[in-house]
């Protein structure tokens, strides 16, 4: 089992976020605990109303809301009643047993899992401390239940996350469900998931659900106040809709809360290169694709999404791999130079015609009436085995190192030994 704890100033928030999965049906109800009201006479007002009266008899503090996830292995199929039951325990070991509290079984995703809203202010007015609540108190109530209910350790579930199916997530539908709700079950599953390092890669993974992450140009006051907005967008990658700001979602994904998870993913994802790079190089080799669509259908089988970059005239000018099965994102410079978008057009003889050494932001174009990504990845079956650019292009564009973030986070650091003073 594994436990994640999040904590806010924001208990409506928590709430109404598994409140729309209960009204979506992708979620039920599985308790209430110590409220004066039970489960079949409750509504969604009435349970919001016994948060908020709670949270108001500490108005001086700040953080108050607590959200819990439980999540148990693929491999484990738990019933109603013993998840319940876990939950319940759950609290009781880590100080939380005599608060109101709503359990919530999520059913949207590959694992059994469940939520807990609850807060920290207590009935009587008093405020229970969540400093290290995580390690002194959710890791030996973790192990403890584990051990109690046989359930598969923390260290095995880690290990089989890699067996995860793709994101359940499904492609948004503009108009179909509530939008700003429907890019939130996109974005809590994509960010938790895979491992990118740039808002490029997190783009290449947002639009195949047509999501789409937007920092604003150079200049614009959404890029000079480091905003990001996410929006639905068409299968063209044409926005639809007003974008929403990274704050109204609950995780708040933000830049400043990307670009840490930017220095972790990429220490963690690290160990995954090979498998990109032995299956690009397997296909170069033995199946000797005639074109970029060949090589994109071959890479699928592999449960590997190559995306091509494109400008806004269609011209390519780089490749993106997403790798559905250990959810790692890489540019393909990150990957080295033979996988960046020259090296591959190269490798399957896909040259241009010329080159305009004087054109310092010129790209490579694929122009046989491919026009945009989707295209490309929707039409896999023709040979386009020919360049014809509109545009003179330069080399060093194709070729050149993105960021890629190389920093090792704080906590993984090697630690020093300090002096002794004499």
């Amino acid at each position: 089992m594994v436990a994640i704890i999040n904590t806010g100033k924001s208990i409506r928030r928590a709430f109404q976020y598994n409140e729309n999965k209960l009204r979506d049906g992708a979620a039920i109800l599985l308790t209430i605990q110590n409220c004066p009201f039970n489960k079949e006479l409750s509504t969604e007002r009435l349970r919001l109303k016994m948060l908020e009266a709670t949270v108001a008899l500490r108005s001086d503090v700040a953080v108050n809301a607590v959200h819990i996830s439980l999540n148990f292995s693929p491999k484990e199929f738990l019933s109603n009643e013993k998840m319940e039951s876990i939950a319940k325990d759950y609290m009781d070991r880590i100080g939380f047993g005599n608060q109101p509290y709503f359990v919530y079984r999520h059913q949207d995703a590959g694992h059994d899992h469940c939520h807990i809203v609850t807060t920290n202010i207590t009935l009587d007015g008093s405020r229970i401390s969540l400093h290290h609540l995580g390690r002194l108190k959710s890791e030996p109530a973790r192990i403890a239940i584990e051990q109690q209910y046989g359930l598969i350790k923390a260290d095995d579930y880690k290990q089989t996350l890699l067996d995860f199916k793709p994101v359940v997530a499904s492609k948004v539908v503009y108009g179909k469900t509530e939008t700003k709700r429907a890019i939130a079950n996109v974005l809590v599953q994509i960010i938790d998931q895979y491992r990118f390092t740039s808002i490029a890669e997190l783009n290449a993974v947002l639009n195949l659900y047509n999501v789409h992450a937007e920092t604003g140009e150079q200049g614009s006051r959404l890029s000079r106040f480091n905003g990001i907005k996410y929006t639905v967008v068409d299968k063209d990658g044409n926005p639809i809709g007003v974008p929403l700001k990274a704050s109204l979602f609950h995780k708040k994904p933000t830049r400043r809360t990307l670009e840490t998870l930017f220095v972790k993913n990429d220490v963690i994802r690290q160990k995954y290169k090979n498998r990109i790079q032995n299956s690009v190089n397997f296909l170069l080799k033995t199946k000797q694709p005639k074109s970029l669509e060949e090589l994109i259908k071959l890479l699928h089988r592999e449960d590997i999404r190559p995306i091509p970059r494109q400008n806004k005239d269609g011209l390519i000018y780089g490749l993106t791999y997403v790798d559905l099965k250990t959810k790692c994102v890489f540019n393909g410079s990150a990957l080295g130079k033979q996988y960046s978008a020259k090296a591959i057009l190269s490798a399957i003889h896909l040259k241009p015609d010329f080159v305009n050494e004087s054109n310092e932001h010129s790209s490579l174009s694929v122009s046989s009436g491919i026009s945009t990504i989707a295209d490309m990845q929707d039409n896999v079956a023709g040979d386009r085995s020919h360049f014809t650019p509109d545009e003179r292009s330069l080399m060093e564009l194709l070729t050149r190192y993105e960021y890629v973030a190389s920093g090792v986070p704080y906590d993984w650091r090697k630690k020093k030994k300090k002096r002794k003073r004499r």
